[in-house]
């Protein structure tokens, strides 16, 4: 048994104050991946600051539209919520993908976009880990890697960020809302976390003593057509070997709106802007979404074992972006 200091906050800026003032501290939502973590021994917080009392649990619609979803809303609660099934779909079929209804019930919207990966030499204290141990180096490197990462990675980590919910997120432009000692700020999801780097320990662009206080989902994505996918090794409750998420707005047979995001490919849900802009402006066809998912794609790096994450990315998005047209779309093509 580890001991630690376990502070009860009443308040954000309490909150704040206590994780600040304690380099080892950590805050506690639902716990269903940090407690996890310490059981294992790769998180040793010195004190447990726990949030889930605040007053962040609600999910509301603003004046202009958009809707601000509270850090401890409940991912359960999320995926049912009226506003979040009718707007946003995307989103609450991403929660729906991601766990069991009992990690659903626990697990709040803060702490999803926070979990750490789940890669297996990240997680076993007996092998080399550049993101739990900086300079150890990285054990997937040349171990087992079929699960990996084929985008953003580095010599230093191959990990993949684990979040459904995020890829949702990043596809519908939401922010993440941040309290820290210096004030408020948001970021957009697809830059809150980060590629690896030299830096593979750091997960996001949060710094110590911030709190995530909660997830704007914009009014420009609400209501457009749009789908999460998944590709997993079994049908109950396993992360992603490849996911996506899309958003497809067709006017007058011409692409006005995409967004593309996928999962399981990179160290953080990948934005497929490349793909995105060669849309733009096109007449939506299986053809027009076979290239421009190969342009996106053009920057993968495989490794030894995952080549088969580029091909499955690729089909997945241009099978959820021809289910999405307004008139049905002929199959891959045969070479495709």
């Amino acid at each position: 048994m580890k001991p630690f200091m376990y502070v009860r906050a009443h308040s954000v800026d309490e909150a704040t104050a206590a994780h600040a003032g304690r380099p080892t501290s950590r805050y506690l939502g639902g716990g269903t991946n940090l407690v996890d973590l310490m059981k294992l021994g790769v998180e040793r917080p010195g004190t447990l600051i726990d949030v889930s009392g605040l007053p962040l649990d609600s999910v509301e619609e603003l004046p202009d539209g958009s809707v601000r979803v509270g850090a401890t809303v409940r991912n359960s609660n999320l995926a049912a919520h009226p506003l979040i099934r009718d707007r946003y779909p995307v989103l609450s079929q991403a929660l729906l993908a991601g766990a069991s209804g009992q990690l659903r019930n626990v697990a709040t919207t803060g702490g999803n976009l926070l979990q750490r990966t789940r890669c297996p030499y990240f997680q076993d204290l007996a092998k080399p880990c550049n993101k739990r141990e900086p300079g150890t180096g990285c054990g997937a490197l040349d171990g087992v890697h079929r699960d990996h990462a084929v985008l953003g990675h580095s010599p230093q980590c191959v990990a993949t960020h684990p979040s459904d919910m995020a890829v949702a997120l990043a596809a519908l432009d939401a922010r993440v809302e941040l309290h820290g000692a210096r004030g408020q700020r948001a970021l957009p999801v697809a830059e809150f976390h980060r590629l690896p780097g030299d830096r593979p320990d750091l997960d996001t662009e949060i710094t110590h003593g911030e709190l995530v206080t909660g997830v704007l989902l914009p009014p420009t994505t609400a209501g457009v057509p749009c789908a999460y996918r998944k590709v997993r090794d079994r049908a109950s409750f396993a992360f992603a070997l490849v996911s996506v998420a899309v958003l497809l707005d067709v006017e007058d047979s011409v692409v006005r709106q995409v967004r593309i995001a996928f999962g399981g490919l990179a160290h953080r849900p990948w934005r497929a802007t490349r793909a995105e802009g060669a849309l733009l402006g096109a007449a939506p066809s299986g053809a027009a979404f076979e290239r421009a998912l190969d342009a996106e794609l053009s920057a993968a790096e495989p490794l030894r074992e995952n080549a088969f994450k580029v091909r499955l990315a690729r089909d997945l998005a241009c099978d959820v972006l021809r289910r999405l047209s307004p008139s049905p779309q002929p199959p891959l093509s045969p070479q495709g």
